[in-house]
């Protein structure tokens, strides 16, 4: 069962499958039910996809998931950030649509395996356990996404496509003459619009508190329009009176609706405290060196685990409440957990 959301990198990875003489059927997740334009959830993607799966020759089926999706993914959305967290729905979305809903519907139709077209490879290591590793296309790699990711669903997933650049991707589909060899990448969080954005999207459905912006001495600065809105780090939209040096969230506390803001020198510590850790074969021990990557793409910095946090051999900018800290062994994804 081949993960098809009517992009080039599904498209291509049933595509392979089916060379490589599997017997493949496509599925499209109708996941969000709303307005999108994002590419990624649109009733255009849901006609790609089958187009594409028409062309290959294979079935091509629609599951409707949306029930689990707000449940798992929009709900918990908006609920951190009624708590001032950062959360990220695609991580989620990963976590309990697409390998966990989507694999044991799978499962329940007799398929051994699903594929998706993620950037990432798996790879055997030699006690027989797999890991999730980059992607040979680096600035496309999604290995971030799929932390947590263990064992029994690591061996019942294929990933066609993570030994190819995107280039190479688009010249496969070109070649086979796939509609979606050229269709753009989906950038965005398919549930707010690029119209609307994030703001009216949480308005709609939460009240949207105005706050007040202090330093670290809590000496009043200025003010934010809702605090709910604000992310450790952010810079933009925070309004403070007089000029100097730039001034970053190093604290969002929405119960008494306040952001204290520093300097970028206040951002950094040693540690950030770690919660819902998950491990891809059996945790490390307290006390191993790890690389440590805190966004989609950012860089890996030297840490060590120490169980309920991760500490950093240098100081690190402060993660955002919410948001995925993953480690790594190398090219290798041992783990990943959320900043608490």
């Amino acid at each position: 069962m081949v993960a098809m959301s009517g992009g080039v990198d599904s498209s291509v990875a049933a595509a392979l499958l089916c060379d490589a003489g599997h017997e493949v059927v496509g599925v499209t997740l109708r996941l969000w039910g709303g307005e999108s334009d994002s590419g990624c959830c649109a009733v255009s993607d849901v006609d790609d996809a089958r187009r594409v799966a028409d062309a290959l020759g294979i079935e091509h089926h629609v599951f409707n998931l949306g029930d689990d999706f707000n449940r798992d993914v929009v709900d918990p959305y908006v609920a951190d950030h009624a708590l001032g967290r950062t959360p990220n729905p695609c991580i989620e979305c990963n976590r309990h649509i697409k390998f966990t809903r989507l694999r044991y519907r799978a499962s329940a139709l007799g398929f051994a395996t699903i594929a998706t077209g993620h950037h990432a490879r798996i790879v055997e290591r030699i006690d027989g356990t797999r890991r999730i590793a980059r992607a040979v296309d680096a600035s496309k790699d999604q290995s971030y996404v799929l932390h947590m990711l263990d064992q029994e669903q690591l061996a019942g997933l294929l990933l066609p496509i993570g030994h190819l650049t995107k280039e190479d991707v688009r010249e496969r589909a070109a070649a086979m003459g796939l509609r979606t060899a050229d269709k753009p990448d989906s950038q965005d969080v398919c549930f707010i619009t690029r119209e609307r954005g994030r703001d009216d999207f949480l308005r709609r459905r939460i009240p949207l508190t105005p706050g007040r912006v202090v330093d670290g001495t809590g000496a009043e600065l200025g003010s934010v329009e809702a605090v709910e809105m604000v992310t450790v780090g952010q810079r933009k939209g925070i309004a403070t009176a007089g000029g100097g040096a730039p001034r970053y969230a190093v604290d969002v506390d929405v119960a008494s609706a306040t952001v204290t803001v520093g300097s970028a020198a206040d951002l950094l510590v040693d540690e950030t405290p770690v919660l819902a850790t998950t491990w891809a074969a059996g945790p490390v021990p307290v006390g191993t060196a790890i690389a440590v990557q805190t966004s989609a793409h950012g860089a890996t910095e030297a840490a060590i685990f120490d169980g309920d946090a991760v500490r950093w051999i240098r100081p690190h900018r402060r993660v955002a409440p919410g948001q995925a800290v993953v480690f790594y062994e190398g090219d290798e994804l041992i783990g990943g957990a959320t900043a608490a």
